[in-house]
């Protein structure tokens, strides 16, 4: 008897080079259009919304699950990054996802692997600064993920803002043939970006959680009210304090695109911050300027 079309179907998971590329190149052979949704598991809704975005773009959607111990500090939370395939895997099935690729890390990173990719300019100051190597992690994983899958597009979410900025600048000075699109933040009802990490938060840290959201948010529009930058930052961080956050790794206002500081916005921006709630670290970032506003 044939199962109902409702029935969940189970996802192909390939998690070695040779499989993967394998399976885009008979996509290819079919004139179809193929996408990479980057991720290192412990999925949510926003992770979900990129799978969706990405079968906008494109025929096939590959999401690749990895926690990639090269863009974590010697103090940071590999070992205790959640990792939950399984899950992963229905909640991929039911968005539509065709193929998962887990690699290990002996697939990712064989043995005598010796190469960094570095990328200038937008990987300073901000997380650049308070991870130190972090991007160099970022920007090599994500070159041999493009270079493993070659999609025609790869979708990342807008939650890093400044990883972003630091992909699309590697794909065009590498000469990668591949579109990267961002995908704008998705929140909880009350405005909180989601994040595998929002696990970590207590009961009593997730009932302030939310305020970092509602703080950038009066920056930009104060901002774009005509009030001074490192006035509206100095407030931010003086309330983020106030209201139990802290220590703040940064909060500032910066070129949307160049990432640039900016002193006065007269063209698109960003109010970026990462800041501490307990021992959770949490980013976030919103639009200022002549196209202002979320």
């Amino acid at each position: 008897m044939a199962a109902p079309a409702s029935a969940h179907r189970v996802l192909d998971t390939v998690s070695t080079v040779a499989d993967l590329r394998a399976r885009v190149d008979a996509w290819r052979a079919e004139g179809l259009k193929v996408a990479l949704v980057p991720t290192m598991g412990a999925l949510h809704e926003g992770h979900l919304s990129l799978v969706r975005r990405a079968k906008m773009l494109a025929d096939r959607v590959v999401v690749s699950i990895f926690v990639n111990p090269t863009q974590f500090g010697p103090n940071e939370d590999f070992s205790r990054y959640p990792r939950q395939l399984e899950q992963d895997r229905f909640k991929l099935g039911m968005a539509g996802t065709h193929l998962v690729y887990a690699p290990t890390v002996d697939e990712m990173y064989p043995q005598g692997f010796a190469t960094k990719v570095v990328v200038s300019g937008v990987s300073s100051g901000l997380c650049g600064d308070a991870r130190p190597g972090h991007f160099e992690g970022v920007a090599t994983v994500v070159t041999k993920l493009l270079n493993q899958g070659r999609p025609d597009v790869a979708v990342f979410g807008e939650k890093d803002w400044q990883q972003l900025q630091v992909i699309r600048r590697l794909a065009r000075d590498l000469d990668l043939p591949v579109r990267i699109e961002g995908a704008a933040v998705v929140r909880e009802m009350d405005g909180l970006a989601m994040s595998s990490r929002n696990a970590y938060l207590s009961d009593a840290e997730r009932a302030i959680a939310n305020y970092l959201y509602k703080t950038l948010k009066r920056i930009a529009d104060d901002i774009d009210a005509g009030k001074d930058v490192g006035h509206a930052c100095a407030w931010g961080i003086s309330e983020l304090g106030r209201l139990g956050f802290g220590p703040v790794d940064y909060l500032e206002v910066r070129d949307a695109e160049t990432l640039e500081p900016v002193d006065a916005v007269t063209r698109p921006a960003r109010v970026l911050c990462a800041v501490f709630l307990g021992k959770t670290r949490l980013i976030d970032n919103v639009a200022a300027g002549v196209k202002g506003g979320e």
